[in-house]
């Protein structure tokens, strides 16, 4: 699977071949190295780990630093992608020219935190009503049951921490690509805030 951990920088705007305005999110993609690989034949699987961003010497543990190679710098991202399609070795770079034949990615990011929550922010509730005299407002109302087992069941959509979770936006088109900034900009939005961060990967539900 074609895919590379990259940061996001923020949203714009362009312009496509007819005039219309699109919006898009501007990906950089800087060279990923690859830190190691792993063979069938003794992890049972095949994979390729790459990496991305320095981290300083005084800050690598050893148990950290013992899973790169002799000559590659210790990476402050890592990450394991499964059956990726390309032949590389250990300490090669890889960058924004394996998306040259991909229309559509998918990409996974941490979403913003938006800390503790009501249920109408966190579920959607409408709420009561607003007016005079009402004595339900914003409250999500009953919870539980007044006889046996008493008490709220699992999964009762209640107040409580929002955001912060891992997300997947799948087939995201790609708008632009410009090899000399290293940035992708894809159609629409994706999870994380700005400088985040990002999973990009080629669209597994999209025809390439």
């Amino acid at each position: 699977m074609t895919g590379l951990i990259a940061k996001k920088v923020g949203m714009t705007q362009v312009f496509d071949e007819n005039g219309n305005l699109i919006p898009v999110t501007v990906i950089r993609v800087e060279p990923n190295v690859v830190v190691s690989l792993k063979k069938a034949e003794t992890a049972g699987y095949d994979a390729v780990v790459l990496g991305l961003g320095g981290i300083a010497p005084s800050k690598v543990s050893k148990p950290y630093g013992g899973q790169f190679a002799e000559g590659v710098e210790p990476r402050r991202e890592l990450k394991e992608f499964r059956g990726f399609d390309r032949e590389v070795s250990v300490g090669d770079q890889v960058g924004i020219e394996i998306f040259d034949s991909v229309r559509f990615l998918d990409v996974t990011a941490i979403s913003k935190g938006k800390g503790f929550q009501g249920v109408m922010k966190r579920w959607g509730f409408h709420g009561g009503r607003a007016t005079h005299g009402s004595k339900f407002h914003r409250e999500p109302g009953s919870t539980g049951q007044c006889t046996t087992p008493g008490h709220s069941m699992k999964n009762t959509k209640m107040p409580g921490r929002m955001g912060r979770n891992r997300v997947t936006v799948q087939n995201l088109r790609i708008q632009k690509i410009d090899p000399e900034l290293q940035v992708v900009m894809v159609r629409g939005s994706v999870p994380g805030k700005k400088n985040c961060t990002l999973i990009v990967k080629a669209a597994v539900k999209k025809e390439n």
